[in-house]
């Protein structure tokens, strides 16, 4: 029987591909580069450079001319010490603590309760003009926030203190800013107005991102506009959420803001309106007292260096996105 021969052909082996070195890459993206400089250096100047101030936390700080910092009095963690068993410090946590919880369940229900709102407006025109009506405040400073409720909010000519009578919801004028029991709420709900415009355009963006096919199939299989918000557009922007709540929670010592507590607060309601931001300023500046002030100041940021990381090992845990 003839034989066949069989031939083998080798096929030369493929070069694997170079791999990009680093500094082939930096040349490569060198206008990236170039760009983001500016920013790096301002964060390196304004962000880690006055890191070296916080050894003031660990001395009796005193400026004297021709005295560096290095030359100061060593006291260890005497200024924590004095901080944590001081009264008014567990005060002025407390105040904080509350006013960003309220700060941020607040803004994060309205503003995306607004943007689903937002989304269901069909025409185009009267979307637009309700979303830049909404974040307009945002563009506000807080002097003239404050100062809008503050106005508001009067025993005399406030526009709050008026309709609540006409309606027969009270019966004399109520002197807001002059009661406690009223500020965590009042700065909550202005946080809320100046902010929940601005806070949308993310959700917006988030919802404009998810497949129009599964709102066909769903109207097709007799889902209701409710039924499709539940299940498919909430679901749809559920990581972006959850990287904002994680963001947020590395804020929560922040007390909502410090302007204004500042603006807003007065001597009737300083049990109430004083945070950490103003204790550090009280007792930083105002007081002389640098060293305290300075471990108020690590205080606040080691606490929301550690919720930022256990918020991110908290999604990490349940599957959700991370920021880290």
């Amino acid at each position: 029987m003839p034989q066949h021969t069989v031939h083998k052909v080798e096929i030369a082996p493929q070069s694997a591909p170079r791999t990009e070195t680093f500094w082939r890459k930096m040349v490569r993206q060198r206008q990236l580069i170039i760009m983001s400089f500016p920013m790096v250096l301002y964060v390196l100047l304004f962000a880690y450079g006055p890191l070296w101030g916080w050894l003031m936390a660990f001395q009796d700080f005193k400026p004297m001319a021709g005295v560096s910092i290095f030359e100061q009095k060593w006291v260890g963690l005497d200024q924590f010490k004095f901080l944590f068993l001081d009264e008014g410090f567990t005060r002025v946590l407390r105040n904080t603590i509350a006013m960003s919880f309220i700060s941020l369940i607040l803004g994060f229900g309205t503003a995306i309760g607004l943007a689903l709102l937002l989304n269901e407006i069909k025409k185009t025109g009267f979307k637009r003009l309700i979303q830049t009506i909404s974040y307009l405040p945002h563009f506000l400073s807080w002097v003239i926030v404050t100062g809008l409720v503050s106005m508001s909010l009067s025993t005399e000519s406030g526009i709050v203190n008026i309709v609540l009578m006409k309606l027969h919801i009270i019966n004399e004028p109520i002197l807001w800013l002059g009661e406690g029991k009223y500020f965590w709420g009042i700065v909550g709900m202005t946080n809320v107005w100046k902010e929940v415009g601005w806070n949308t355009i993310i959700y917006l963006a988030a919802i404009a991102s998810v497949d129009p096919s599964l709102y066909e199939a769903a109207e097709v299989d007799g889902a209701g506009r409710y039924r499709k918000i539940w299940n498919i557009t909430l679901p749809g922007i559920r990581p972006i959420i959850v990287i904002l709540l994680i963001m947020n929670v590395g804020w929560i010592l922040n007390g909502g803001g410090f302007d204004i507590q500042y603006f807003l607060g007065n001597g009737q309601v300083l049990d109430w309106s004083e945070t950490i931001d103003i204790f550090v300023l009280k007792y930083g500046l105002k007081l002389g007292n640098y060293s305290l002030g300075v471990a108020a100041g690590i205080f606040k940021t080691v606490v929301s260096i550690i919720l930022l990381y256990c918020a991110n090992l908290i999604a990490k845990r349940l599957g959700e996105e991370r920021l880290i």
